[in-house]
Order: structure tokens, then C-alpha cells, then sequence
């Protein structure tokens, strides 16, 4: 049953990047990932990876060192859980990224790319973002004109 959950953590994460990257500027988009329920699903798989080694997994975090960490990933459940809690921080960055885009008026041409980075490297997504909405906050935006 590990190897499954393990499996499908990341298809549960899915769909959410899907509207991001390849429907940025539908409505419906914007109000499913203004949600933070969205990693409730993976969540779940976390807890039910969690539960059955919460003694290795409780020694990692409250001491951590790495031959601790090492210990915790050697075991199926905990690097699921590992895995699961991945997947979850990045689902919830990349939804923050794609709504700070969505503020500034960055281009989802930009913004597809730098989310699909997100999902494999978030770190490196994450700091070209950081780097791309600080040049966009300090230049003005252009008024559109009407009429």
C-alpha cells in the first residue's frame, strides 16, 4: 500500500498545477487555487504514511542530524511521507506564485515554465520568482487606457 500512496501523491497535486499552467487566465482557476484545501488530499496520504512511523519520523524533527534523516527516508513510510510533505509545500508555493502573477500581470507565458520548474526544483523556481516579482514591483505598471 506504500509504494501506491507514494504513487499517487503527485497525481493528487495534478490537476491544481494543470489549471495553472495551461488555463492561468480562467476564472475557475484563480478560485480553485485561491484555496488552501487543495493539498487536503495529499495530506491525508501523508497522515496514513506518517501514522505507522511517527516514532522515526518525531526523532528526525525534534533532533535533527542527518544520519536521523537518513534513517527516517530508509524506511518506505517515511520517505512517503517525506515525499507526501513535498508535494504539499510546492502544491501551496506554486498556488502563491501563480496568485502573485496573477497581481503583478505577469505574463502566464512567464509564469508556465517558472511553475512547471516549480514543480520539479521548487527552490530554483521559487528564488527566479522571487527575483522576476521584485524587477515587477519596482517598475510601475502601464495604465491601460480606455476608450
Amino acid at each position: 500500500m506504500t509504494g501506491a500512496l507514494f504513487e499517487i501523491t503527485f497525481y493528487l497535486a495534478a490537476p491544481f498545477w494543470l489549471l495553472m499552467i495551461f488555463a492561468p487566465t480562467w476564472s475557475g482557476t484563480a478560485r480553485v487555487v485561491a484555496s488552501p484545501l487543495t493539498v487536503l488530499p495529499v495530506l491525508v496520504v501523508y497522515v496514513v504514511l506518517a501514522v505507522p512511523v511517527f516514532p522515526e519520523l518525531w526523532t528526525a524533527v525534534s533532533s535533527p542530524d542527518i544520519d536521523t534523516f537518513r534513517d527516517l527516508t530508509a524506511l518506505a513510510g517515511g520517505a512517503g511521507a517525506v515525499w507526501a510533505q513535498v508535494i504539499a509545500w510546492d502544491l501551496l508555493l506554486g498556488q502563491w506564485m501563480y496568485l502573485q502573477s496573477r497581481k503583478l500581470g505577469l505574463s502566464p507565458l512567464l509564469m508556465g515554465p517558472l511553475l512547471v520548474l516549480t514543480i520539479l526544483l521548487s527552490p530554483f523556481g521559487l528564488l527566479i520568482f522571487l527575483a522576476v516579482r521584485a524587477v515587477r514591483l519596482r517598475r510601475p505598471r502601464r495604465a491601460t487606457r480606455v476608450g
